[in-house]
């Protein structure tokens, strides 16, 4: 009794306690992070010379044309240094790009299949940029791939995305086993493989063995990283007092930040239904404080949540295959969808 009357009586002296203000940062010089690599400090210079012009920031045919020619050049580079090839097809009337490594499938991956979800703002990427996300993971885990030409924004609005990649799992379905299937993504992709397993649940259907998203999630925009990422990228500072609700995208418009399958990863029902996920990022990276809160979500509703944080790199740097960070990102991603995805067909026939 005597402690809490002295509690009381401290608080009447000192106030309530105060919310948190905004803190206003003075100008500073932030060096490249010593973690780097020195292959990744020279590919950040080229980073800011291939960052897209400002005058593009409303013009979407602008910003397409810009992203496919950029992606063109990244698709480049992966085929300097991966041996992949790939096919055009059509799985469950969705448009895909099936992509093989040279080398051939692993037999450990003979009944495993990842499928791809594209970055791009949900607003560009297909062809080249699938295939960029797509080419390192196969060449590198020795896996078949299927990226998918999913439906763009603003033309589509969600849940389209979601419809194209289930409509592709589903088609999967009928030659692998659930939990020999992974879904991965970058940027809008990550977000899409979040909602997408979510749909995939709505839908009935049995989860996928594991899933990846990185430099995205399924989940609002949160926590400082937004504000810090512009500026410490060599980019525009977000020009806003507080975070939206929803993200502020074309696809997104209209959809109500507490619709579960939308931000799965702001859903506890949706969350305790994933599958084990990897959520990876550069620690520059816009999305990094998100990543950081759905992997504490994920892992404290016991799900197998891995969070991989590559300091002083950008929003998908893993797109720039000549630096050694890159390369242990795939090597990362291969990883866990080896660890994750179900019994490999050679141990289950030593049964």
């Amino acid at each position: 009794m005597r402690f809490l009357l002295a509690a009381a009586m401290l608080i009447a002296l000192l106030g309530s306690p105060a919310l948190a203000q905004e803190v206003q940062v003075p100008a500073f010089t932030l060096p490249p992070s010593n973690q780097l690599s020195g292959e990744a400090q020279h590919i950040l210079v080229r980073m800011k010379d291939e960052s897209a012009p400002r005058e593009i920031a409303n013009d979407l045919a602008g910003q397409r044309a810009f992203y496919q020619a950029w992606n063109d050049r990244r698709l480049a580079e992966m085929r300097s240094r991966f041996a992949t090839h790939w096919a055009r097809e059509t799985i469950g009337g969705v448009a895909v790009d099936v992509v093989m490594p040279d080398e051939g499938v692993a037999p450990a991956n003979a009944e495993r299949v990842l499928i791809n979800v594209h970055g791009g703002a949900f607003m560009w990427g297909s062809g080249s940029g699938a295939l960029v996300e797509a080419i390192p993971i196969a060449a590198t885990m020795r896996v078949k791939v299927v990226t998918v030409d999913y439906r763009l924004a603003p033309e589509n609005r969600y849940p389209a995305a979601s419809e194209d990649v289930t409509a592709v799992y589903r088609a999967l379905l009928k030659q692998y086993r659930p939990e020999n299937i992974g879904i991965y993504g970058c940027s809008a992709g990550g977000v899409i493989t979040a909602q997408a397993t979510a749909w995939i649940r709505g839908e009935g259907l049995p989860a996928p063995g594991a899933i990846g998203t990185f430099c995205g999630t399924g989940a609002t925009y949160s926590g400082d990283s937004p504000f810090l990422a512009g500026p410490i990228t060599g980019g525009e500072p977000l020009a806003v007092p507080a975070l939206p609700p929803t993200i502020p995208n074309p696809y997104m418009a209209g959809v109500a930040p507490e619709d579960g399958r939308a931000y799965p990863l702001g859903s506890e029902a949706e969350i305790r239904a994933m599958p084990p996920t990897l959520l990876l990022a550069g620690g520059r990276d816009f999305a990094a404080s998100a990543l950081t809160l759905a992997h504490r979500r994920l892992a404290a509703a016991g799900v197998a949540s891995e969070l991989q944080l590559f300091d002083g790199l950008p929003h998908a740097f893993f797109m720039w295959p000549d630096m050694p960070e890159s390369i242990e990102a795939y090597r990362l991603i291969a990883a866990f969808f080896d660890r994750h995805l179900g019994t490999h067909p050679l141990e289950r026939n030593d049964r």
